[in-house]
């Protein structure tokens, strides 16, 4: 079962309105076709989270406790690349001694490999993908194993045609809009390069803003905060990391080994006025560990959980959920404190004021 076990990757959403009580109806209304329905084209829908041929959509498949767990399936058949080559090089040769010539035009070669595939796809075995979702009652929001754009506008447009509820794309500007109304690009653009002739980018980075301060603010204060529930955790940073700004030169800067925090490379990208872009962030929460991948998108990859006792499968499922959220709590409690700090302009700018010290004197060191 999909965000049973291993390592989680996902964006997070949420829900324009309230979930409609008889949702569930609703997907099992769009259960994916079966797969001996699979001809040339691609057939998609919806199926249980247990694997992705149960096509039988049941609250007692599907809901555990406050979360709903689905998964939205691909078949499609596909050609091997290899043997679409090989079998394209078998024909071009023939074809290249019935005109007795050493090319063939592009079209021709093009026509060859339409012929191909129309030949080979019929026999070809179906190929299955899925992004796994869980729907979160209570939150009214939707965990969805969709990290690139396709799978992104994939996800988003099932579930819209599904429910009739638009899935919005947790990122820091929707997230600030959505937690404290702050729309960044009614503020200031900010650059925390020491040399003021850096200028600052041509438009708002609110998720690297976010990252390097939280950066500055474990190295200054110790990486000690408090969520909104009253609970204290603690949180730090490691690589590999990813820093970038646009401009002239290299807009992109990968550090991977070492202790790259503390490496002169590092220095330098922030003193060129690039800012991190993704970073491993480890959480320590009531003497509990995760691990994650974080960029600046609010992308989640590899998020590690606690180890979880033995228990039966549903209950396995919701114990993860639930540190899920306590790790997304957290998050956001952070980032709750930098919108914040970025809304307010003198506090802001005795932040970055603050950040463009601790570069200058870094460089020193």
């Amino acid at each position: 079962m999909a965000f049973e076990q291993g390592t989680l990757n996902f964006r997070l959403f949420y829900l324009l309105k309230a979930v409609d009580p008889d949702i569930l109806q609703n997907f099992a209304r769009q259960a994916a076709p079966p797969i001996s329905t699979l001809g040339r084209d691609p057939i998609s829908g919806w199926v249980t989270g247990r694997h992705l041929l149960d096509r039988e959509i049941t609250e007692e498949k599907c809901c555990f406790g406050s979360y709903l767990h689905l998964m939205l399936m691909k078949a499609e058949r596909k050609v091997p690349e290899a043997l679409l080559k090989a079998h394209c090089k078998l024909e071009e040769e023939v074809e290249l001694r019935a005109r007795g010539v050493e090319f063939l035009p592009r079209q021709v070669r093009s026509e060859i490999k339409q012929r191909v595939i129309d030949t080979l796809l019929p026999d070809m075995p179906p190929t299955l993908t899925g992004i796994p979702t869980v729907l979160d009652f209570r939150r009214d929001t939707v965990m969805a194993g969709a990290i690139s754009d396709k799978q992104i506008d994939a996800f988003t447009i099932a579930f819209k045609q599904c429910t009739d509820n638009q899935p919005v794309l947790l990122t820091p500007e929707t997230a600030a809009l959505k937690r404290a109304g702050v729309n960044f690009n009614d503020l200031p653009l900010v650059s925390f390069a020491p040399d003021e002739s850096i200028e600052p980018p041509v438009a708002p980075t609110p998720g690297m803003d976010f990252l390097t301060w939280l950066w500055f603010n474990w190295e200054q204060n110790g990486g000690v905060h408090k969520n909104r529930q009253g609970d204290e955790f603690g949180y730090m940073l490691e690589g590999p990391l990813t820093f970038f700004r646009e401009g002239e030169g290299a807009h992109e800067a990968l550090l991977r080994k070492g202790t790259p925090l503390n490496s002169r490379e590092a220095l330098t990208a922030l003193l060129c006025g690039k800012k991190l872009k993704r970073v491993k962030f480890t959480l320590a929460h009531q003497e509990k560990i995760y691990t994650a991948v974080v960029d600046s998108e609010f992308a989640f990859r590899t998020l590690k959980l606690p180890k979880i006792e033995q228990m039966e499968s549903g209950g396995i499922f919701q114990e993860r959920m639930r540190l899920t959220g306590i790790f997304l709590d957290d998050w956001f409690a952070l980032f709750d404190r930098f919108l914040e700090l970025r809304r307010e302009t003198s506090a802001w700018e005795e932040v970055v004021n603050k950040i463009r010290a601790w570069i200058r004197d870094s460089a020193k060191l």
